[in-house]
């Protein structure tokens, strides 16, 4: 009897472990890499065990091959990526928005490493990008992420096989609202430049002796970074709304 619930709890503890391992592997934050290996193995370890007896009764039994144990692992595994990919994409409006204000403020060829795509971009991309990740824990809204992680037990079936047809479907959605909000956050700077170029163009007419080149860039980049700090506040609103709101579905499913 020991040893048959022995091998129930750790069939149950691994397979939770592959979903829950795979989702920390992409979400941003917890699945950065600046992050040590071993303390997200830990926390995705930690989760995994605290969920383990809530949600035995969610999984299926032990299969009898080492076939259908591979495809129910890759199953859990692929809805892991999925979760954690469709979250990955929903920060990336941030890394949209940085884009588009760098490159209408003068600022695009400034770069710094950006914690959301993991890479070099532009110094105001890279700025949202920490700060979004900082609200995440600040806010306490990563406890929705993990909530979204328990509830897609409900929306992915272990042992059922995916709908892949929606699942593409609701990513290539999820980036349209993406890239659709991260212009929306932006636009408070493509008023402002579109003014300023417009009064610019004004004033090259009537004053063409004034060096426009070294007046304007330096003034641009002072008026972008006013309107930034005076908006920084309200683009991460949205933003956050917009991340509670694409998590609802995964949590009332």
């Amino acid at each position: 009897m020991l040893e048959e619930f022995l091998k129930l709890n750790i069939f149950v503890f691994f397979l939770i472990f592959a979903r829950m391992g795979t989702v920390l592997m992409f979400i941003p934050g917890l699945g950065s890499t600046r992050i040590f290996a071993r303390s997200r193995l830990f926390l995705a370890l930690a989760i995994s065990f605290l969920l383990t007896p809530i949600l035995a009764g969610h999984l299926p039994a032990l299969p009898k091959t080492p076939i259908e144990l591979g495809f129910l692992v890759a199953g859990e595994i692929v809805a892991g990526a999925f979760l954690g990919l469709v979250v990955r994409a929903m920060f990336t409006a941030t890394q949209t928005a940085g884009v588009v204000i760098a490159f209408v403020s003068a600022m695009a060829n400034t770069m710094v490493y950006d914690p959301v795509v993991e890479q070099q971009s532009a110094v105001v991309a890279g700025f949202l990008g920490t700060i979004a990740n900082l609200l995440l824990f600040v806010t306490n809204m990563h406890h929705l992420l993990i909530e979204a992680m328990v509830e897609s037990y409900n929306l992915f079936q272990p042992g059922i096989v995916f709908n892949i047809g929606d699942m593409v479907h609701l990513f290539a959605r999820q980036i349209a609202d993406t890239f659709k909000l991260g212009v929306q956050l932006a636009s408070p700077f493509l008023v402002v430049s579109l003014a300023y170029y417009m009064g610019l163009g004004v004033l090259t007419r009537l004053a063409p002796q004034i060096p426009i080149f070294f007046v304007a860039m330096p003034l641009q980049i002072v008026i972008s970074i006013i309107v930034l700090a005076l908006t920084v506040g309200g683009i991460m609103v949205v933003f956050l709304s917009h991340v509670q709101d694409s998590l609802q579905p995964f949590i009332g499913s």
